[in-house]
Order: structure tokens, then sequence, then C-alpha cells
């Protein structure tokens, strides 16, 4: 048996997924995070840091750093300078401090992980959306609607690499497409790669769009963390890469006296992941996989719902749309399954489907599901 067949107990717990459907029969399906043990490596630092007994105001060392720049040499080819790093307590705070730290308007393309669509909000910034195409059951970019939304005052791009949620890991050709189309537009562009380590199809890789040239470099925030991949995310820890000094000065300048210190504990077991999770992570993937075509199997089987193939994340984006529901998330709430509401991802009529968890779990949820899609 699979260590990620174990069911922990996350009842009563102070988890926002499982308290969210608190004393009902639901299923939780929705936020993005996994209802597996972190890696024993991680697990085992945390230990060794609570064990030291003091938890005063502290910051990154150099080993943490080193391991940072070993895991992004290791696993995407990267070569980055240990000055690029700046540390963040969380991927949304990047997000938020990108929109605040670059003059003018934001570009992103929807579906989109919902902080993407609220924090130009927060910052006073125009946002212009263009929509991802969908073709043959392909999610691309459409690079004509790509050029109707941007205007004239248009500075910042926010881009999800691999997307949430339609979960493409997006091709080198893709990615220079979107480099030149940078440079001509002269955007700077944020990067999401907080699922970087999430890809799934063995014949992909992730490869972070800063690494295509220096050029792109120039005007590149890119985002990551351990979080995603390793299951931490309640510890806290982020960071951006952020080759440009000029462009630096101006992130860190928007951060003065808002952004808090990262979690120590954050820090620590960053380390321990990034350093000592590779056997771990392989495991997970392997894992995630078989989920992966159960999930594409229920959903090929069933009338009225549809599915791109999800290359990488954990995340599978649901059309429901032929259902023709008056709200889709509360019928299959009904049911016994807790989704995610296309609509915060400004896209009504689909469902996001987080299949991070034990196979037991999934097969009783997917078999709701299918329930909820014959009751419709």
């Amino acid at each position: 048996m699979s260590p990620f067949d174990s069911v922990i107990d996350r009842h009563g717990s102070d988890s926002f997924k499982w308290g969210k459907y608190a004393g009902r029969d639901i299923l939780p399906l929705w936020v993005a995070d996994m209802d597996f043990a972190a890696p024993p490596a991680v697990l085992a630092a945390l230990h060794r840091r609570i064990e030291h007994g003091v938890f005063g105001y502290g910051g990154p060392w150099p080993s943490l750093t080193e391991s940072v720049l070993a895991h992004l040499q290791g696993e995407y080819g990267w070569s980055i300078e240990p000055e690029w790093l700046v540390w963040l307590p969380g991927l949304v705070t990047g997000l938020n401090v990108a929109c605040r730290a670059v003059d003018g308007e934001v570009l992103t393309a929807t579906p989109i992980y919902p902080p993407f669509l609220s924090a130009p909000h927060f910052s006073g910034r125009k946002l212009n959306r263009v929509d991802l195409a969908l073709d043959e059951n392909h999610w691309h970019w459409d690079m004509a609607a790509m050029q109707q939304a941007t205007t004239a005052a248009t500075r910042l791009f926010l881009f999800c690499h691999p997307h949430n949620p339609v979960g493409r890991c997006w091709s080198r050709d893709e990615l220079l497409a979107l480099a030149d189309y940078a440079e001509r537009n002269d955007l700077v562009v944020c990067s999401d790669e907080i699922h970087c380590g999430l890809i799934l199809d063995a014949d992909k890789r992730h490869i972070p769009l800063a690494s295509l040239s220096p050029e792109i470099a120039q005007r590149s925030i890119t985002l990551l963390a351990p979080s995603k991949t390793f299951n931490i995310p309640g510890l806290g820890c982020a960071f951006a890469v952020i080759p440009n000094p000029a462009l630096r000065r101006q992130f860190e300048r928007a951060m003065h006296g808002i952004v808090p210190h990262v979690n120590v504990l954050g820090l620590a077991a960053c380390e321990a992941a990034f350093r000592d999770g590779g056997d771990w992570h392989r495991e997970l993937i392997a894992y995630l996989r078989g989920n992966r075509d159960r999930v594409a199997a229920t959903m090929a089987s069933l009338p009225g719902v549809r599915m791109a193939p999800v290359e990488a994340t954990y995340l599978a984006w649901i059309d429901v749309r032929d259902l023709r529901l008056a709200n889709p998330a509360a019928h299959f709430e009904a049911h016994g399954i807790g989704l995610s509401d296309g609509s915060d991802f400004g896209a009504p009529g689909w469902l996001r489907l987080n299949f991070g968890c034990p196979r037991a779990t999934l097969d009783e949820a997917l078999a709701r599901f299918e329930r909820a899609v014959r009751a419709a």
C-alpha cells in the first residue's frame, strides 16, 4: 500500500478545507491543499527546529539559500544569484506586491486562480482580461485576443505557469511567444510558478519563464514556494526571484511596512523539502498521475460533462455547462461533494476538483459526482 493511501482525519482540525463543511456529509475537494502528510524529511526538520525551543525573529540562512539555488538548478537547469531572492510569507502576497510595485494597468488570462482577479483591485489597478482559448479539448493562448486586451497603459502581465485551474504545462514555444509579447509591449511579467513541481505528464517538464533569455529575465518576477508540491502551505513560506535590480528594489519598497517576515518553521521546512524531499516527490507524482487518470475516466463516461487533459497540478477543471444547473457548486454539494465554483475563476458553469487525496476518498467523491450528474 502506498503511504499516500493513508487517510488522515482532518475533521475538527484547523483545516479550512474540511472545516467548510463541518457537521455535513460533504467530501471537500475544493481549496488547493492535499490530504497527505508532509514528507518525512520535512517533519524531521520541523521537530529539530521545535526542539531548539527559541522562536525569535528570524530570516533565511546560507544553507537554505543554497538549497533553493540547487533545487532550481537541478530540477529546471535555472541558475540564479542569491541576491535575486526576495522571501515572502505566501505567493498571494507576491501577486499583491507585484501589482503595487508596477505602475500601470494589469493583464491576465481567465479562467484563473481568484487572487489574480482581486490583487489588481486591491492595488487600485485596472484589470484587463483575455480568455484562454479551448479548441478540440486543448487550452491555448489566443495572441490576437491578447493584443486586443492590452492597452497602451498595460504594464504588468500576471501569468500562471503551470496554469491553475486548466492544468496546462506551457510548452517552450508557448513561453517564447509570451516572452516576445512581453518584450514588444514593454510588460513586466509576474509568473506564478508555484505548481512547477507538479508536472504529471512524463513527456513534459517545467521551464521557468525567466530562464528563457536574459531579456525576459530582466522583466520578470517569478513567484515560487515549496507549499503546493510538498503540501506545506500552512507554514507560510514563499519567495520571488527578481533578476533586475531596479525591479527588485521596486518590489521590496512595495513590501515595506506591510509584509511580515517569513515563519521560521516555514523556512526550515523549505530547506528540508528542497534538499531531501526528492524520493517522496517522485512517489507523489506517480500517485497523483493515477488519481488524475481516475478522474479523467469518470468524466469521460458521464453525459454533459467535459474535461481537458490535466498535464500539471492536482486540479481538474470540469465543464458542466451542458447540465444547465442554476448553481453548479450547490448542486454537487447537495450530493455530498464540495468543489470550487468556476465563477470565482471568471468562468461560470465550470467546477474545479482537487484530486490530491487518498484513493479511497477520491473514489467515494467520484461516485458522488456521478450521482450528482445523473440527478441533474
